[in-house]
């Protein structure tokens, strides 16, 4: 059965997004999804009775566009999952545009999705916001400044909105490193990556299902990034 608010998930026509918003149908969630670019797995949830709704968060004014797009099909929310992201390294001469796109989609989208949508959320109990970061953030990286300070940025959000919606709404973070290589990836970078963890492993995006899982049925945290790692913190 069918709860009555959707769960709403940002960025999700692949990968980890993708993967939750399917396992959230299979569990009985009705499911909102926001995407960038066209992909055939959108059918699929399409089919599965999924709302996909089309959305650049590069601009404030695209995000305030799908804030009210979003607005017109539901006037309630179970859960926003912001996982919506882009991977950009530093280019020499395009600095400025890549840490402005990189902060809007990473923090200016999150940010005034949380404050349009509040009365949304507050319509359904319990209810959830879940950000995902990044495990970068608490090291840096020399090629990805910009990309390591938005997602640093987005922690800090988590504090602040888990401060300022409690009790009605949990406010929490997922911080991942290595969950799936990309079907490009060769051997080497395979073992030099695994080689940062504890755990070695390639764990799949089910990992990311079970930390989400645990964020929305758990009613005692909120205010805490969940660390997805395998381990890379004590190497």
């Amino acid at each position: 059965m069918q709860l009555s608010a959707p769960i709403l998930i940002t960025g999700a026509s692949q990968r980890l997004g993708l993967h939750c918003a399917e396992r959230l149908l299979d569990d009985g969630h009705a499911v909102i999804v926001s995407y960038r670019t066209p992909r055939a797995s959108l059918q699929r949830l399409r089919e599965r009775g999924a709302i996909c709704l089309q959305a650049d968060f590069a601009s404030e004014a695209g995000i305030l566009a799908f804030i009210a797009e979003l607005k017109a099909h539901t006037d309630s929310l179970r859960a926003i999952v912001h996982n919506a992201a882009e991977w950009q390294v530093d280019m020499p001469g395009d600095e400025a545009a890549t840490f402005q796109r990189l902060f809007n989609v990473h923090m200016l989208a999150p940010y005034l999705i949380n404050l349009h949508c509040a009365e949304l959320l507050r319509r359904s109990t319990p209810a959830d916001i879940v950000h995902l970061s990044d495990d970068v953030a608490r090291t840096g990286s020399a090629n990805r400044v910009a990309y390591c300070a938005s997602k640093a940025g987005l922690d800090n959000l988590t504090l602040s909105f888990a401060a300022k919606y409690a009790p009605a709404i949990k406010v929490n973070g997922i911080a991942p490193a290595l969950i799936l290589f990309n079907e490009g990836d060769d051997d080497a970078y395979r073992a030099k990556t695994l080689a940062k963890s504890a755990l070695g492993i390639e764990p799949g995006a089910e990992v990311i299902y079970q930390s989400l899982r645990y964020l929305l049925d758990n009613p005692y945290v909120t205010g805490t990034t969940l660390t997805v790692n395998g381990g890379r913190h004590l190497k």
